[in-house]
């Protein structure tokens, strides 16, 4: 519940504590004293945007702090998730804002982001205002009503987790056929370029090979006449290189006898004269095998070519990176060829998922049919009490076309205030002064099905008197004693049965004027109703009926 709010240099309010009970409690006011303004100051703090307009124009910066007793909201796991400081039994929000337009939020201290500020405000009270009426026509809110009643929360928890999951799976194979389509648009040119690659028969070091033969095959008629004039030299006609190695070791030989040094220069003219004979003979035979061999030159010039053409496709210098090339574009058609088999293998999960999915659906489903008319009954009964003896009250569920994340229902809520007039959405026959009953039959409804201690009702009787508004603070009344209730209100009828009377109104000072609120003991409060009951003139007839409406409220 709400225990207290702060507010400083906000739009009229220079400084303000309030204090609240627990029960039913009532504000009033005059029209234009600021009750609406200290409901913007809360919204504030629960985490709605600011604008430093807001501000005072004197004033360094806004603070408006709120304290709640948190002790019945179990609420360990979320301030544990958020890395918040956990006090069992008291929550502070604050917030500071600027001219500079800079806002600042805190939980128990420690700053936070406003998303979070807001997701814990949600959770603490529920400021229902006159717009938000409108969420009766809403599809989204018509939904979590019947949830509420139905009490799906666990269903719809776990029917989430397959959710996540199927929306996970059904991305991935989208991404995955779109990926597919891309590259089988691709295939035909990947598949060109591994096969010409392939076809192509690449081997590492094959272009230095290449290269080196076309430059002797260029060249042979060189090689040929230098082959025969190192044959001439080495063995040819007299005096050759053999022949001078071997008179050399003929007359070392014969000065063995006297030289010590023969044998070793003998040995070395020998190995000599092996290797330069061998040498002799091998270039002999070699001189006569060397050709020019034309083909052979074409194609080698056509294979070197062929290389060089590759490399400057593929915009590489070297057989290796073609052959890279080569790899890359074989992988590229291997995934191509398992997109298909990945793509079926997603498909079979998608089937699995959505079908598990259903069925969680189907018994979601269920339970929401089974509580409407529960719910139907139950609106019905409010309603009639509040003065619309004709009423009729109807949900109509229909399924959508794909599962959605709260599952496969769409909910209409359908109303009608007159007899023989057809149920129609609420948005369609229901007049302000009905939807504002209905809502309040709504809210009555859900809230001992929901762990929200606090609500605060803004002006929700707009558009009745009377009787109906009688019946109207019957409701509030009989919701203060299972939660807080917070009401501002322009009908004596409602005011006479809070537990507590907060009145609000403006105050003059030396240079401006400020929005004030009090608590009204029993006299001021006999005052007010007085004046809520015949305006600005007192009269002894409002006092004695507002008495009496304050002895009603308290029987």
């Amino acid at each position: 519940m709400l225990k207290s709010l702060s507010i400083k240099n906000f739009i009229l309010i220079d400084d303000l504590n309030i204090r609240f009970d627990e029960g039913f409690s009532v504000l009033t006011g005059e029209t234009g004293a600021g009750k609406s303004i200290i409901l913007g100051a809360l919204a504030l703090v629960l985490g709605q945007r600011a604008d430093s307009k807001s501000i005072q124009t004197d004033a360094e910066k806004c603070v408006i702090e709120a304290v709640f007793d948190i002790s019945v909201y179990r609420m360990e796991t979320f301030f544990a998730e958020n890395d918040l400081e956990y006090d069992g039994h008291n929550c502070i929000l604050r917030r500071d804002l600027t001219h500079s337009g800079k806002s600042r939020a805190f939980v128990n201290d420690t700053p936070v982001s406003l998303t979070i500020l807001k997701v814990l405000g949600d959770r603490l009270i529920d400021i229902h205002s006159q717009h938000q009426n409108l969420l009766l026509a809403n599809a989204h809110f018509q939904l979590n009503v019947v949830d509420v009643m139905a009490g799906t929360e666990t269903l719809l928890k776990v029917y989430r987790e397959e959710y996540d999951r199927y929306v996970a799976i059904t991305s991935q194979l989208g991404e995955l056929t779109g990926r597919m389509q891309r590259t089988k648009s691709e295939e035909d040119y990947v598949r060109f370029q591994f096969e010409e690659l392939n076809a192509a028969s690449l081997t590492e070091g094959e272009q230095a090979a290449l290269e080196q033969e076309q430059e002797m095959l260029a060249h042979t008629e060189d090689i040929k006449r230098g082959l025969y004039k190192i044959a001439d030299l080495l063995g040819g006609s007299e005096p050759c290189a053999v022949q001078m190695i071997r008179e050399s070791l003929s007359t070392v030989e014969a000065l063995a006898a006297y030289f010590d040094r023969s044998k070793e220069f003998a040995e070395r003219l020998r190995t000599a004269f092996i290797d330069l004979n061998d040498l002799a003979s091998e270039t002999d035979v070699l001189k006569e095998d060397i050709e020019f061999n034309p083909e052979r030159m074409e194609w080698v010039n056509r294979r070197l070519n062929m290389l060089y053409a590759l490399q400057q496709k593929h915009r590489v210098a070297s057989v290796e990176a073609l052959i890279a090339c080569r790899e890359a574009f074989g992988k590229q058609l291997q995934l191509i060829e398992s997109f298909d088999e990945e793509i079926e293998s997603l498909t079979k999960r998608q089937a699995e998922s959505r079908r598990t999915l259903l069925d969680r659906a189907k018994e979601i489903s269920a339970k929401r049919r089974e509580a409407s008319g529960r719910i139907e009954q139950h609106i019905v009964r409010r309603m009639v009490s509040l003065g619309i003896p004709n009423v009729r009250f109807g949900i109509t569920f229909g399924d959508k076309p794909n599962p959605a994340a709260d599952g496969m229902d769409e909910v209409n809520f359908l109303f009608s205030a007159n007899k023989n007039e057809p149920l129609k959405p609420v948005a369609q026959t229901a007049s302000g002064g009905e939807i504002s009953r209905l809502m309040l039959c709504v809210k009555a409804m859900i809230a001992g099905s929901t762990a929200l201690p606090a609500i605060i009702f803004d002006e929700i009787d707009t558009g009745t008197s009377g009787e109906v508004a009688d019946k109207m603070a019957d409701i509030m009344q009989d919701l203060g004693r299972k939660m807080q209730v917070v009401t501002i209100t322009h009908l004596p009828q409602i005011a006479a049965k809070g537990k507590a009377h907060y009145f609000v109104y403006k105050e003059d000072g030396e240079d401006r004027t400020y929005t004030r609120i009090r608590r009204l003991d029993s006299t001021e409060r006999v005052n007010e109703i007085a004046r809520m009951l015949s305006g600005a003139t007192r009269t002894e007839a409002s006092v004695a009926n507002a008495k009496a409406l304050l002895s009603a409220a308290r029987q």
